[in-house]
């Protein structure tokens, strides 16, 4: 194989076309960057001053939010509720989508469009599914009436919330699921179970570290999703011990914008947090592999 050594003139004359596209590539990136000034940084940047600020000679919003009982515990409940909610979706999801990838079968196509079709709900959409499933008048409660005597009411507690993050969490597990299965290299599976390995061995030591960024990567994203959903556990009821509706019963019910201002910023410090984990946590993990 012969290589072609570069002319200076070339590398010069690259460097010119280099040059001139500088300016033209600042021009097409001003919209983006005065959109993301005007619409995201000044806001948050406002945001995250009015949390600090003080109400009527009380504490900031952030030590009003972080020496609450009341507060931290909405938080911590928040983030336990979509942990189990990712990890959920990912066992349901993950499985789901390593079958959906890998077997062909009669009606495959519509079965993945009706498993997905839960993304084009919005929030309200599936608080109001999950009512009509677990509220007073929905089949839980009309089964539990005639098998019991008494109704099965859960939609407006926190397995009934649990149920709608799950709703539209599982489909976007399985979208990722089997987008990464088809980058999947199968000599190695084949590799694995001609030295004997069986069938949960290679699951195990083969599949699953294979998909490990795509799953650490897409639990993150139901993660960060259950944290801020608001429509869902609206429509459940106000009374939900989650961040999201603390905030608004802040903000609308006493006008407090300062301790909402604080909620909103620690809710986000967590939620991104946790996605800057979990994104060194699948680099490293496709490092590895």
């Amino acid at each position: 194989m012969t290589t072609v050594p570069l002319n200076v003139q070339d590398v010069s004359s690259r460097h010119d076309v280099l040059q001139r596209l500088r300016p033209t590539a600042a021009w097409a990136l001003a919209p983006a960057a005065a959109v993301l000034l005007a619409f995201w940084l000044l806001p948050l940047a406002h945001l995250i001053l009015l949390g600090g600020q003080r109400r009527d000679g009380s504490d900031s919003g952030y030590w009003q939010v972080l020496s609450s009982a009341q507060y931290l515990g909405s938080l911590v409940q928040t983030c336990l509720l979509a942990a189990l909610v990712a990890l959920a979706a990912l066992l349901v999801g993950g499985i789901s989508g390593v079958f959906l990838a890998r077997q062909q079968f009669f009606g495959r196509s519509a079965l993945v469009a009706l498993l997905t079709f839960p993304l084009a709900f919005p929030g309200v959409v599936v608080g109001f599914l999950v009512i009509l499933l677990a509220g007073r008048q929905g089949l839980f409660a009309s089964l539990g009436l005639e098998l019991a005597g008494e109704r099965w009411i859960f939609a407006y507690s926190l397995t009934g919330l649990f149920i709608g993050y799950l709703y539209f969490s599982i489909p976007r597990v399985i979208l990722t699921v089997m987008a990464a299965c088809e980058s999947l290299d199968r000599s190695l599976e084949e590799a694995a179970h001609s030295l004997g390995a069986g069938h949960w061995r290679v699951v195990c030591d083969v599949i699953v570290p294979g998909l490990a960024p795509a799953l650490v990567s897409c639990g993150a994203i139901c993660f960060a999703t259950s944290m801020g959903a608001f429509g869902t556990a609206f429509t459940l009821g106000t009374r939900l011990n989650v961040t999201p509706v603390a905030i608004y019963n802040v903000f609308t019910n006493y006008a407090n914008f300062t301790v909402a201002a604080a909620l909103s910023v620690i809710l986000g410090a967590v939620t991104w947090a946790v996605l800057l984990l979990a994104r060194r946590v699948a680099k490293q993990s496709g490092t590895v592999l």
